[in-house]
């Protein structure tokens, strides 16, 4: 998915731990070897969108399991992720590699082929969910054939607004019908959309449902990539007239702090995967130090509909946001690791993560996220249409270089659509098609 990718930054690391005992030597638990250091495995979860409710079950399951090991959860920033990854899974200047990693879909690509990944073998790929689990988001964790992430969750991106601020007018029922509403609301200190220039995640969309696209692969096997393409053209137009005459977002915001211009009464609409309702509907004023919310203004009437498309009815493919989950190919405790996996992948957990409103990576358990809520049914809508970054390990490349979404944060400085199209589609091609052939 995911988020940004940036320079390294300090991961935040909050450690929740089982039992300590076994000595290395012993990894399915047992009495600890005197004057050895006790077994411990390391689970890395990126950012807060894991519940804690998840958490307790993965601890509290494991320690029933293995009641003799050391099991720390600790979450990390998604700003760097990719760069932190691949320092720890490498060994780097570390001593210690985590044994269990949650990385963004789109980066799983790089790590896999950065032999970084432990490889799942078929007879695992089939105890931990075989084609139950999300087929997009296994492609994304196989690379040359070999499988080495696996779905952990999905979330749909969907357009969220207050019925209190879009005063009375009905909710769009096309993406015309979005950008004319969200063009007409605004005001000088107020966004009809918030839309930052470099949220590509919101802006792709528009290209999709244009009849646009990223990149598809040639039958030679080179990359064709189609911002420029008559319909990449008409989606580039579309995302320019949001930034430009229906968002007052900087141009150089990647939608990463929507929280703030929605609870301030400041943004009409705004796009964003359905877990952000947690940190719209969380208090004022909250207890432990989390983020404050508006859970008594805004986030008392929160409103979420699944992206138009062309014709009422219709929706419009989203960009499709989640997590896969792998085992480090230098883990130092393989078959532990493997247990994570195992009750990660399994059906309590996620459920669990249904119930907190997150699609989770085993179909057939869909079902539990509640679909009487509207948002998460709003969500459940969206993921039927929902698309990934062309699966080659290649991407993490493009992200790396943030050349997207500086594509569009030229969009929103009122560049020509027509020219950064172009100008996009020759540094995509460039960079996938390096040394093909």
């Amino acid at each position: 998915m995911k988020k940004s990718l940036c320079a390294i930054v300090a991961a935040a690391a909050v450690a929740v731990s089982a039992l300590a005992g076994c000595s290395p030597g012993s990894p399915g638990g047992g009495a600890s070897t005197p004057g050895r250091e006790p077994t411990t495995v390391r689970v890395w979860l990126a950012g807060q969108d894991t519940p804690q409710a998840a958490i307790d079950h993965l601890t509290e399951t494991f320690a029933r399991e293995h009641p003799d090991v050391e099991l720390l959860v600790e979450r990390q920033s998604w700003s760097g992720l990719v760069e932190v990854l691949t320092e720890r899974l490498s060994g780097g200047s570390h001593r210690v590699v985590p044994d269990v990693v949650e990385m963004g879909n789109t980066q799983s690509a790089a790590l896999d082929a950065g032999g970084l990944l432990a490889p799942i073998t078929p007879e695992q790929y089939e105890e931990l969910g075989g084609d139950d689990l999300l087929p997009g988001f296994v492609e994304a964790g196989t690379y040359d054939g070999v499988r080495y992430a696996l779905p952990y969750y999905a979330g749909s991106r969907v357009i969220f607004y207050s019925e209190r601020l879009l005063g009375g007018r009905p909710a769009p029922r096309t993406l015309d019908e979005l950008v004319d509403t969200a063009v007409s609301m605004r005001t000088e200190t107020f966004s009809g959309m918030w839309m930052p220039g470099r949220d590509w995640y919101s802006a792709l969309p528009f290209i999709w449902e244009n009849g646009g696209y990223v990149a598809e692969r040639r039958d030679d096997g080179t990359w064709d990539a189609g911002f420029s393409s008559p319909g990449g053209i008409e989606g580039m137009k579309q995302v320019q007239r949001l930034m430009m005459s229906a968002s007052n977002a900087p141009a150089g915001d990647d939608g990463t702090h929507l929280v703030q211009p929605f609870c301030a009464g400041a943004a009409g609409f705004v796009s964003a995967p359905t877990w952000l309702r947690w940190e719209i509907q969380a208090p004022e004023e909250p207890e432990g130090g989390g983020a404050p919310g508006c859970a008594s203004t805004y986030g008392q009437d929160l409103r979420a509909i699944p992206l138009p498309g062309s014709e009422p009815g219709e929706v419009a493919p989203v960009f499709a946001g989640g997590s896969n989950i792998a085992m480090a190919e230098g883990s130092a405790n393989p078959e532990l690791a493997y247990e994570v996996m195992r009750i990660m992948l399994g059906d309590e957990y996620q459920t669990i993560l249904a119930e907190n409103g997150l699609i989770p990576g085993r179909r057939s358990l869909s079902g539990a996220v509640d679909q009487s809520d509207p948002i998460a049914a709003a969500g459940v809508a969206a993921a039927q249409r929902a698309r990934l970054t062309p699966a080659t390990p290649k991407w993490g490349d493009i992200e790396d270089h943030g050349i997207i979404p500086a594509a569009f944060a030229r969009l929103a400085a009122g560049a020509d659509p027509v020219r950064v199209a172009q100008d996009l589609d020759a540094q995509i091609e460039s960079m996938l098609n390096w040394r093909v052939g």
